[in-house]
């Protein structure tokens, strides 16, 4: 392998062939796509935590940053052939497209015929759905760092927070576990982004992340 402005060489002289490969050297996506999940689940846990009103400001920054800023993120890492990322980033980057519509439905934007009959209980079945994703994503994060297993765990709160509180579980204490957890997530995803632009550009751990659990190994 030789790098070769900005990509990847590979060659293949061997008797009969005389190839080369040229792999695109990509950057780690996952400070971008931690960003972008920790902006958008600090605006949103504002809104649940009753220290800012309504949904209409919170939609541009679950399109923009919660999910094409993870988006990007996911197909990043499905080229680096890190399955992981892809489906994480871009797991958490179609739900949050979906929310933002969610909202968009309440808010009128498609017609009152649309907020009128809108169920919100079909909402909180899908939250129960990104829980199911959430916990086998966490049980897979227990071999990459501390800080994503962590961020993970929050997540798992904040599905069964959401679901509950939409079903009628619990409403008060399961919405207000949705809103903490919320707020929890967006300080260690900043973490977690810092940590991979900051290690990275100066070559060493300055924000360490914690190793792997060994559970399966």
């Amino acid at each position: 392998l030789v790098l070769v402005k900005g990509a990847l060489e590979m060659s293949d002289h061997s008797p009969g062939h005389n190839i080369t490969y040229t792999m695109p050297v990509l950057a780690n996506p996952s400070a971008i796509g931690l960003f972008g999940l920790a902006m958008v689940t600090l605006v949103a846990s504002t809104q649940k935590l009753g220290i800012t009103d309504g949904t209409s400001l919170v939609i541009p920054w679950a399109i923009f940053l919660g999910a094409a800023a993870q988006l990007y993120a996911s197909i990043v890492d499905a080229r680096l052939n890190n399955t992981f990322g892809a489906t994480a980033f871009g797991g958490y980057a179609f739900f949050w497209f979906a929310v933002a519509f969610t909202w968009m439905t309440q808010n009128g934007v498609f017609g009152n015929t649309m907020a009128k009959t809108a169920d919100i209980r079909e909402l909180g079945f899908a939250f129960v759905g990104y829980l199911i994703f959430s916990i086998y994503m966490t049980i897979a994060s227990m071999g990459v760092n501390k800080v994503l297993f962590f961020d993970f765990l929050f997540i798992d709160l904040l599905f069964i927070g959401l679901s509950c509180s939409i079903l009628g579980i619990a409403p008060h204490a399961t919405h207000l576990l949705a809103a903490w957890s919320e707020l929890i997530i967006s300080m260690i995803s900043f973490y977690g982004s810092a940590a991979v632009v900051i290690n990275t550009q100066f070559g060493k751990t300055i924000l360490p992340t914690g190793k792997p659990f060994r559970v399966f190994q």
